[in-house]
């Protein structure tokens, strides 16, 4: 079931949301995709902006463990017995993290709460990656929008029937994404910090799912 295209759509519109979150309120920090973050990064370094530079290198790092940290959790949980799969259990702590940083005060404590999103969006990346035999992110887009044009122009100028479908995966993840990001912009508006909450619900909706014993 984790490699149906509705957990892909759901973790990619909780994947927006977070991203548009930690940017919104938390300081302009992408926390869910590094590559802005290596960016501003670099940036601030030429400038010899060393405090500011702070703000990034901190998620960037927590990515980096969440991704060893999803490795470890999966090589010591995968093909046990058990009532829940690992995946599931790591969906509950990605929704217990949030449940914390929406408690965080606005400020001073952005830091952290960025560092948070990131390691379990690393870990969730990690978790989840294959949507219908498509190799796929619900945290990014810059490599779904390449796999999906590179689809498009097997299917227009091969042709390639079977690319078609790979195609409307990789543009249904982004637009997902985007969807999420949308929702929470207006989210933020009225519940500010808090709105990290809502994305726990396509968190669980995926928990629900994976109860599941067949793809949909």
């Amino acid at each position: 079931m984790s490699d149906s295209l509705a957990v892909g759509l759901l973790l990619a519109f909780a994947g927006g949301m977070l991203d548009a979150y930690s940017f919104i309120t938390r300081g302009e920090v992408f926390a869910t995709a590094e590559t802005g973050n290596l960016v501003r990064l670099g940036v601030h370094l030429s400038l010899g902006e060393f405090a500011q530079a702070g703000r990034y290198i901190f998620p960037i790092l927590a990515f980096t463990l969440g991704v060893l940290a999803a490795e470890v959790i999966r090589r010591r949980m995968d093909g046990r017995r058990a009532r829940l799969h690992w995946r599931q259990a790591i969906l509950l702590g990605e929704c217990a993290v949030l449940v914390g940083v929406a408690l965080l005060p606005a400020g001073p404590l952005d830091a952290l709460a960025n560092i948070l999103i990131s390691f379990t969006s690393a870990i969730q990346l990690e978790s989840f990656r294959k949507f219908r035999g498509c190799a796929g992110s619900t945290t990014m887009c810059t490599g779904n929008l390449r796999s999906g044009t590179e689809q498009l122009y097997r299917f227009l100028a091969l042709p390639d029937p079977q690319a078609w479908g790979k195609s409307s995966v990789y543009y249904r993840l982004i637009l997902a994404f985007l969807a999420g990001a949308v929702v929470c912009g207006r989210l933020t508006l009225w519940w500010g910090t808090r709105t990290a909450l809502c994305a726990c619900l396509p968190l669980l909706a995926v928990f629900v799912l994976l109860f599941r014993p067949v793809q949909s």
